[in-house]
């Protein structure tokens, strides 16, 4: 069985902003400014990589008066956490079992 690991996730992920703005946001539920005064990012450059965490589903919103507040899903994580384990786990398999292609 193949395991397979959302790479589509993993580069969202990986950009060094949005990777501040996941564990920001694993802490508290922060507002924009906030975002932008933890950050140091312009704003505009701030929201579309919101916006990227938004489409991909690592982040939702949550409207608050004229603010918009951004909070993390963690089932998100989770689900990616749990392919990275699967993997190991196959690979763990692997090891233990000695499989090994035959070269031709």
């Amino acid at each position: 069985m193949m395991t397979s690991v959302d790479p589509d996730l993993i580069r969202i992920i990986a950009d060094p902003l949005r990777l501040q703005i996941v564990q920001l946001l694993a802490r508290e539920t922060l507002c924009t400014i906030h975002l932008v005064e933890e950050t140091g990012a312009r704003q505009t450059n701030l929201s579309n990589h919101l916006r990227v965490l938004r489409e991909a589903g690592v982040v939702e919103t949550e409207p608050c008066g004229r603010f918009t507040y951004y909070k993390l899903r963690p089932e998100v994580l989770t689900a990616l956490a749990e392919q990275f384990t699967a993997l190991a786990d196959s690979a763990r398999t692997t090891i233990d079992t000695s499989r090994k292609r035959p070269c031709p």
